[in-house]
C-alpha cells in the first residue's frame, strides 16, 4: 500500500484538486483514446483545444486533460499503456499513482494488454470504480454490415435489417470476448460499456438525435456510472452540469 507520503507525493504531481473529480484513462495510445478523451472532454477532435493523436504522447507519466466546460468539476488524465510490464501489476499501479483517481476507465480492443490487467486488479483492491469501455462501435458494426453483404446500393429497409443484426452479433461477441479476457486473467465479471465516440459526444453536450438515439447502446448507462460513483465515493462537487443524462 502507499504511504501518505506517497499520496501526497501523487497528489502534487497530478495538480490534484479538493471539489474537482479526477478521472483516468488507460489503454494502448492511439486515435481510439484520443477521441475518447476529447467526447469526455465534452469536444470533437478537430474543436479548438481538443487534443490530436500526437498530442497524447507515450511517457512514463500521465498527461492531463481540463474539461472543456469549466463549470464542470472534473479533470481528464491519460494513463501510459506499458507495452510490456516489467515489474509487477501492483507496482505499476502504484508507481502510476491510479489510487488517488476517482475512477479509472480502461480502454479495450479486442482483447487486454498486460496494463489493462493490471488496472483492472488493482482497481479492485483500492476500490476504485474501474469501467471497461470499448469506443469503436460504430465503426465495428459497419465493418460486420459489409462483411454480411451491405453496400451503397441497398434499399433502406435491406440497411435496417444488416445493421439491427450487426449490432447484435457484435455486442454479443464483445461481451462474450471481455468475459473470457477476464476469466483467463483470473478476474471476476464485469461489464464492458460499448459505446462509440461519437455518440458519447453528444450525449455529454446533450445533441442527442433521433438517429443516435436509435445508435445508443451503452453511452447512457456508462456516463451515468461514471459521473454517479464518482460522486458518491466523494460527494464534494457537482456532476449535474454534464449534458442531459
Amino acid at each position: 500500500m502507499p504511504s501518505t507520503a506517497d499520496l501526497e507525493d501523487t497528489k502534487r504531481r497530478i495538480k490534484y484538486g479538493e471539489g474537482v473529480y479526477h478521472f483516468a484513462v488507460a489503454g494502448t495510445a492511439s486515435s481510439k483514446k484520443t477521441s475518447l478523451i476529447n467526447a469526455l472532454r465534452g469536444l470533437r477532435n478537430r474543436d479548438d483545444g481538443a487534443t490530436s493523436a500526437t498530442g497524447i504522447k507515450t511517457t512514463l507519466r500521465e498527461t492531463q486533460f481540463p474539461d472543456s466546460d469549466p463549470r464542470n468539476p472534473f479533470v481528464w488524465y491519460d494513463i501510459p499503456d506499458a507495452a510490456t510490464l516489467q515489474v509487477r501489476d501492483w507496482q505499476y499501479f502504484n508507481d502510476q499513482g491510479l489510487y488517488v483517481f476517482d475512477a479509472l476507465i480502461v480502454l479495450i480492443d479486442n482483447c487486454f494488454t498486460k496494463t489493462d490487467i493490471a488496472v483492472i486488479r488493482n482497481a479492485s483492491l483500492f476500490n476504485i470504480p474501474c469501467y471497461i469501455v470499448h469506443s469503436e462501435a460504430d465503426q465495428r458494426i459497419r465493418e460486420i454490415m459489409s462483411d454480411n453483404g451491405y453496400d451503397s446500393d441497398s434499399e433502406a429497409k435491406t440497411l435496417s435489417t444488416l445493421e439491427r443484426a450487426a449490432r447484435d452479433q457484435f455486442v454479443t461477441a464483445m461481451r462474450e470476448s471481455t468475459q473470457e479476457n477476464l476469466r483467463a486473467a483470473g478476474l471476476p465479471e464485469q461489464r464492458v460499456y460499448i459505446v462509440s465516440s461519437l455518440t458519447l459526444l453528444s450525449a455529454i453536450t446533450g445533441n442527442v438525435t433521433s438517429t443516435e438515439m436509435g445508435e445508443m447502446i451503452d453511452e447512457f448507462d456508462f456516463l451515468t456510472e461514471l459521473f454517479s460513483k464518482a460522486q458518491e465515493r466523494r460527494p464534494g462537487g457537482k456532476t449535474d452540469s454534464k449534458g442531459s443524462f
